[in-house]
């Protein structure tokens, strides 16, 4: 299993940057690149405990599909998205948020492994990792920029 840690601070309210991170138009925003779009479930808003999403995106030259349910939701603390259906073997993303002297602190941890034994090991070490980790630093730099241009959300 890969682990994938990230911590980003926002100067914006904690509602706020909750808020915006399960924010279904936020997201095709900031995965433009891939040209990844809702295709099923809650495809625009806020996406809430037990509801899916299905995405479609272009990734490595293919269009793939991805189902997550939000498993998990405390708010303003916690939320937890894990897939259904997609090319993983397992993936789930925790998304945690704490506030400190008006900074939020938004922290991504997520594990995935991937299918196909060695072949997936193989390509997990020389690709995706890093494809899922600048992945997920774009989508923070847009939700930060998101965040800290919005009163509230």
């Amino acid at each position: 299993m890969t682990t994938i840690h990230l911590t980003t601070k926002i100067n914006a309210p904690l509602k706020t940057v909750f808020d915006v991170s399960r924010n279904i138009d936020v997201h095709q925003k900031s995965a433009s690149s891939s040209k990844e779009k809702a295709i099923a479930g809650v495809t625009t808003g806020l996406i809430n405990l037990n509801e899916t999403v299905t995405w479609r995106g272009k990734h490595f030259g293919f269009y793939l599909t991805h189902k997550s349910r939000i498993t998990a939701m405390t708010f303003y603390d916690y939320f937890v998205d894990e897939m259904e259906e997609g090319m993983f073997k397992s993936f789930k993303h925790k998304h945690y948020f704490k506030e400190i002297n008006g900074v939020t602190i938004m922290s991504d941890m997520l594990q995935y492994e991937t299918p196909f034994t060695i072949f997936g090991k193989l390509f997990d070490a020389l690709f995706l990792k890093k494809h899922l980790t600048n992945f997920l630093l774009e989508r923070n730099k847009i939700l930060a920029t998101t965040a800290e241009t919005i009163d509230s959300f």
